[in-house]
């Protein structure tokens, strides 16, 4: 009785600290873009004794969850990083694991209501030309299907590298050099970003990486250059509300407090 009585109490303050948390935080302007480093769902599995697919899964669904605070927040756009190109340096039942996991979420993505509701773009950056075949087609599916949506974006980084984005970008503009499409003289910061995968879109306001790990990671090396960094300790799986809320209070603090 004691314990329920304490679970009681406890889930009473979270719910109203939760509350004061999203009050403060729509009183203040926003973040428009926010990039995720989803990091720790194999620690997470891990220390709760579960297989690493169960670990995966429970970041799938917390992923569909971030979006939803997203929205509810007022942020048009999230960037996610849920596959790197050294990923694939792990065990091939994980990485075909993850790919039937991609798959999936793709399918589910096209065909869910509040996406089409919200009229949320969905967007894949990375190398799709290295992703089985299935996944690509199931990925083309999603983006042709919300490629007219413009009130929200959700951008899914998989088969992506920061520095293959950027060797990419130096090949295309070598290349329209080459064949006489762009003078070397024109070239500047904006002509190099428009050869990115994120060409159409507004850099990171606020990049935030859960598990405890302190660095980028390879992940939108060029588009972060003015973002604002934040390191949550908790592993993916486990990230609360309270803890997306949190980031975004303390980059409007850093905002306020550095007067831009």
């Amino acid at each position: 009785m004691t314990s329920d009585l304490s679970r009681a109490i406890s889930s009473t303050a979270y719910t109203t600290y939760e509350k004061r948390l999203l009050k403060e935080v729509t009183a203040r302007p926003v973040p428009h873009h926010v990039a995720i480093i989803m990091d720790g769902n194999r620690r997470y599995a891990k220390e709760f004794g579960l297989l690493v697919t169960q670990g995966h899964e429970k970041g799938r669904e917390k992923l569909e969850s971030i979006l939803e605070w997203c929205m509810e927040i007022g942020v048009r756009m999230l960037t996610v990083y849920a596959f790197s190109t050294e990923n694939v340096g792990r065990s091939k039942d994980e990485v075909d694991m993850l790919m039937r996991m991609f798959v999936d979420s793709f399918q589910r993505l096209a065909d869910d209501e509040r996406v089409h509701k919200h009229k949320i773009k969905v967007k894949v950056l990375g190398q799709k030309e290295l992703l089985p075949g299935d996944l690509k087609k199931a990925i083309d599916n999603a983006e042709a299907r919300t490629k007219d949506y413009d009130q929200y974006f959700f951008n899914i980084a998989v088969g992506y590298g920061g520095r293959e984005e950027i060797v990419h970008a130096i090949r295309d503009i070598a290349k329209a050099v080459k064949d006489g499409k762009l003078d070397v003289k024109d070239i500047s910061e904006k002509t190099f970003s428009d050869y990115l995968y994120t060409k159409d879109m507004p850099d990171p306001d606020l990049i935030l990486r859960t598990s405890g790990e302190e660095r980028i990671s390879n992940f939108l090396l060029w588009q972060l250059a003015y973002s604002e960094l934040y390191f949550s300790d908790v592993y993916w799986p486990g990230f609360r509300k309270i803890d997306f809320l949190r980031a975004v209070r303390a980059y409007q603090q850093r905002k306020r407090r550095y007067g831009t």
